[in-house]
């Protein structure tokens, strides 16, 4: 055994060469042997959020809300735009790289021979982290589906899915149903069950029956109303009313801000949460890349909307913000995603595409995306289709072009994103 690694850039190297993940490998028993090894549990409650679209959305409001209130919140989220540490939240703030190590060794010294992928062997060490730092809740984005994800070793006190829709193929079947079954996976017995997606697969209904889960179903145990002003939550015993709207943009986002606070609603006698709170949290909650504006002309709007549900919120939204000459789309797409779906949704407002490689195996290349855009979107008169070995090459392209009138929509994968903000960092020093 050579000596390990001191540095969190060099444990995500060795995590890196000690599995090349082109495949994913499903199944929870190395990961729940390792778990027991190292004795990982939870103290305080854990809420535990799957769905297609919006767990990113509906973690960061239960975060904001509940540090609002004044808890010791845990947030493990994922994946991460810059730095790894950005998974791995603890009162609000990234956990250090130096917190990182000493989480990483504490998985190794247990591992022994069990062989983990560079997904289960972080998510048990930031698990790992959270169950040792006294929180007072622990908030944890499941990754795919949610029967066989790695976070699903734990036992969740709150479950919440929020959207069922078409997307990993590959790993979780091509039907909502079975995509509901996968996603119902982190169910547990007698726990508090909530489904926002407002037209649940019947599958993921009868697996909450079947194990004698807590099922909250939008429309059924909970549900929004609202005006232009503001809006309100209805619950089981609990009502919310004259909330202001999220911060986080877009039409989804008070399915997403219902399932929050649903899940509030359930634990409301372990973290009870004033009325007061609930509107703060809400107006201040932050997460980057989902439909975020930056500020400035021409208009940037990052979104890392990768699946055809995910690209009409997106298609809606910008529909929404009012007039715009042109749009410029920088766009880049694994190769397992239904691109044609995504750029079916989005060929509406899109004038201008730049589309780029991505540093990923699994990704499209540019040019079989500009193939498909010629293919789908009906020709326009100034439409142009363009492609380049970064998104960092594609976003400049677009910069160099979009009058102050204009508005520049990176979307796709999390890597075309990525990409850009890394590059408009890098401009800035």
């Amino acid at each position: 055994m050579s000596s390990l690694p001191t540095t969190l850039p060099d444990w995500l190297a060795l995590l890196e060469s000690r599995h090349a993940e082109t495949v994913i490998n499903m199944g929870l028993d190395r990961v729940r042997a390792v778990k027991e090894r190292l004795q990982l549990a939870f103290s305080c409650p854990v809420i535990m959020v799957a769905g297609t679209n919006g767990k990113g959305s509906t973690c960061a409001m239960l975060e904001s809300i509940l540090l609002r209130a004044g808890y010791k919140v845990g947030l493990y989220i994922k994946p991460h735009f810059l730095d790894f540490n950005e998974r791995a939240r603890l009162n609000g703030d990234l956990a250090t790289d130096a917190q990182l190590v000493e989480a990483f060794n504490a998985v190794e010294a247990v591992r022994g021979d069990t062989t983990l992928t560079y997904f289960e062997f972080t998510t048990l060490a930031i698990m790992q982290l959270m169950s040792t730092a006294g929180l007072d809740v622990a908030i944890l984005e499941v990754g795919l589906g949610g029967r066989l994800d790695a976070v699903n070793v734990v036992d969740a006190d709150v479950s919440i899915v929020t959207s069922v829709d078409i997307d990993h193929v590959d790993y979780l079947g091509g039907t909502r149903e079975l995509i509901g079954f996968e996603k119902a996976g982190i169910f547990r017995t007698g726990k508090a069950a909530i489904c926002s997606d407002p037209m649940p697969p019947q599958s993921l209904i009868d697996h909450a029956m079947e194990i004698g889960a807590d099922l909250w179903l939008m429309g059924r145990d909970f549900n929004y109303s609202g005006d232009k002003q503001q809006w309100n939550y209805g619950g089981r015993t609990q009502r919310r009313n004259a909330l202001a709207y999220p911060s986080l943009r877009g039409a989804n986002q008070l399915l997403n801000a219902s399932a929050a606070l649903a899940a509030l609603e359930a634990l409301k006698l372990e973290l009870p949460v004033g009325a007061q709170e609930v509107r703060t949290g809400l107006v201040t909650v932050e997460l980057p890349g989902r439909f975020q504006v930056l500020p400035g002309r021409p208009s940037v709007i990052l979104d890392v909307a990768h699946n055809p549900h995910a690209a009409s919120a997106l298609n809606q939204n910008l529909g929404n913000m009012g007039f715009h000459r042109y749009t410029f789309a920088v766009f880049g797409s694994m190769h397992d995603k239904d691109i044609d779906g995504v750029i079916k949704a989005m060929s509406e407002h899109v004038d201008h595409w730049c589309l780029a490689d991505l540093p990923s195996p699994r990704a499209a290349a540019a040019s079989e995306l500009a193939a498909k855009v010629q293919a789908i979107q009906p020709e326009r008169d100034e439409r142009t289709v363009n492609i380049f070995t970064t998104p960092a090459e594609a976003y400049a392209n677009a910069v160099s072009r979009a009058g102050e009138n204009d508005r520049i929509v990176v979307f796709g994968s999390f890597l075309t994103v990525a990409g850009v903000m890394a590059a408009r960092k890098s401009s800035l020093h």
